[in-house]
């Protein structure tokens, strides 16, 4: 077996899953964008262990072992998703911006006082 078709099959997955990432505002398909990464990452670590004729067949550990990690990621994901959804209404990553702050102008605090006076009067 050509270690080209495999290893050229896995670059397309990744830069697909790069441009989802990227390019994608719903947090679900940014997640399965991540996983399509994970999966080209996972297809390179058996083709390099074919490739090497390895003994202990620690690419397909290691792939193993990421599958795990992937799901984990994947559940916790998605629970977080189906929170912020619950609670927002949307899973549009640019519209979840709470912690985002504005930078005070140069008369930020001056207007709020003013305005304070105001109806107080």
């Amino acid at each position: 077996m050509h270690l080209v078709y495999p290893a050229v099959l896995a670059s397309l997955l990744f830069c697909t899953g790069l441009y989802g990432v990227l390019a994608r505002r719903n947090a679900i398909l940014v997640l399965m964008s991540v996983e399509l990464m994970l999966n080209a990452v996972n297809l390179n670590l058996v083709a390099f262990d074919v490739w090497l004729r390895d003994t202990l067949h620690a690419g397909q550990a290691l792939t193993l072992f990421t599958i795990a990690i992937a799901a984990a990621e994947i559940g916790i994901g998605l629970a977080i998703v189906l929170l912020v959804y619950r609670n927002r209404g949307t899973a549009d990553i640019d519209r979840l911006r709470d912690l985002h702050e504005d930078a005070p102008g140069p008369d930020a605090g001056h207007g709020d006082r003013e305005e304070k006076a105001e109806a107080a009067a």
